[in-house]
C-alpha cells in the first residue's frame, strides 16, 4: 500500500529519538563552533527555563557566513539510531506515511527525508542569502508548530488524528502525542514517558514496530468516516 492510499500515518520525531544523545543542532554546532553554549541552552529549554525562540535565535548566529552547500557533508557524519531505513519500509508496506515532525532546521529535515525516504517534513527555517546563512532564523518554529504542522500533513492526507501515531522523546513531543490516537516514547524523558501511549527503549528504530502495528490494527479494523 502506498502513500497515495494510507490507513494512518506516523509522525516521527529527529533530536533525541532518530538522532541518540544529542540532537542535530549541537552534533552541526561542533562544526559551526558553538556546541557547548548550544548544549547549555538546550537543556534549559528541555527544563523549562528558556522558550524555543532564544534556542534558536542563539543557534542561528552562529551560522553566519556558513556556505549551504558545506551542511550536507556535515550531515553525512550525523550519529543515527539503527533501523530507520527499514522502519520507514515497513510503516510503507503496511499503508502508514512516514513523517518527520522536528523541531531540527529545515537542512536536516530535508536531508533525512532525502536519505530515508520520508514523506515530507516540518521545521524551523534558516535565514540565508546569495548561497550563505546569514545568521537569523527566517521562521520560528516550536512545539505546538510541531503539532499543527502534523495535524495538517495528516488532513492534506486524508487522515484523522486518531489514525496517526507520533513516535518521540522530549518536552518538543508532548501536544503531538495528547492530539493522535498512538504515541510512543523511545528512549524517551519522564514527560514524555507519562504522555504517551507506550514506551519502548533500545538502540534501533525497529523496537518501535511492534507497537505501531497497533495503529494499523485499529484504523483497519474501523468503519470509514461519513462525510
Amino acid at each position: 500500500m502506498s502513500s497515495s492510499d494510507p490507513v494512518g500515518a506516523v509522525f516521527f520525531d529527529v533530536d533525541g529519538t532518530l538522532v541518540p544523545g544529542t540532537s542535530s543542532s549541537v552534533f552541526l554546532a561542533g562544526h559551526l563552533g558553538h556546541r557547548d553554549e548550544l548544549a547549555e541552552a538546550e537543556d534549559a529549554y528541555a527544563s523549562g527555563a528558556l522558550d524555543n525562540r532564544r534556542v534558536s535565535e542563539l543557534d542561528a548566529a552562529g551560522w553566519a557566513g556558513v556556505a549551504e552547500e558545506q551542511v550536507s557533508g556535515w550531515l553525512d557524519g550525523l550519529p543515527l539510531v539503527s533501523g530507520i531505513t527499514e522502519t520507514v519500509a515497513w510503516c510503507r508496506r503496511n499503508g502508514l506515511v512516514p513523517v518527520l515532525a522536528t523541531l531540527a532546521w529545515s537542512p536536516v529535515g530535508s536531508y533525512l527525508t532525502d536519505r530515508f525516504g520520508f514523506h515530507a517534513f516540518g521545521g524551523p527555517r534558516l535565514e540565508t542569502a546569495d548561497g550563505r546563512f546569514t545568521g537569523r532564523v527566517a521562521g520560528h518554529f516550536d512545539e505546538y508548530d510541531k503539532r499543527d504542522v502534523a495535524l495538517a500533513q495528516a488532513r492534506e492526507l486524508g487522515l484523522a488524528p486518531r489514525s496517526c501515531g507520533a513516535v518521540g522523546d522530549s518536552r518538543s513531543d508532548l501536544p503531538l502525542f495528547a492530539s493522535v490516537g498512538l504515541s510512543v516514547a523511545f528512549n524517551a524523558s519522564p514527560g514524555a514517558r507519562a504522555a504517551a501511549t507506550a514506551t519502548v527503549d533500545g538502540g534501533d528504530l525497529r523496537a518501535v514496530l511492534p507497537v505501531l502495528s497497533r495503529l494499523v490494527t485499529v484504523t483497519r479494523s474501523r468503519p470509514p468516516a461519513e462525510g
